[in-house]
């Protein structure tokens, strides 16, 4: 049996942290899987674009959603006529998946676009000033 690593959320310093310890594992889980290919790359100081290969699919065989801080994905192959001749050689995967990636606090989607096969998300960090507050202290 593989022992869980050691990650710093084990820390008693940091309280509630437990749906962050799944984050990680779900996230853990899913690098594993490499269909279908992508990029994720920093354009410009607050744009981020995560870039799914995605070649045959058309828009209406993909969709893209946000549940709570995950982006998720997905592509739904249509039934598709068998063709007329044998492959060959087939090397490009016909089947469906759903590609997962977990948001950061703050990253918001802007929107989505299908181009060369190539789909495109587009995450953008809205400037966000960091507030300080002061927690009042009671007396019995």
């Amino acid at each position: 049996m593989m022992s869980r690593p050691t990650i710093p959320f084990d820390s008693p310093f940091l309280l509630g942290f437990d749906q962050t310890r799944a984050l990680i594992d779900r996230v853990q889980r899913a690098a594993g899987d490499s269909y279908p290919p992508y990029n994720v790359e920093r354009i410009g100081d607050d744009l981020v674009r995560i870039t799914v290969a995605v070649a045959g699919f058309s828009s209406s065989e993909l969709d893209v959603t946000l549940e709570g801080r995950q982006l998720v994905i997905t592509g739904k192959r249509e039934e598709a006529a068998k063709p007329e001749g044998q492959y060959l050689h087939r090397g490009i995967a016909a089947r469906g998946f759903q590609r997962t990636f977990v948001l950061a606090d703050g990253l918001e989607v802007s929107g989505s676009r299908l181009q060369h096969g190539l789909l495109h998300v587009d995450l953008v960090k809205p400037d966000q000033e960091a507030a300080t507050r002061r927690i009042p202290i009671s007396t019995d």
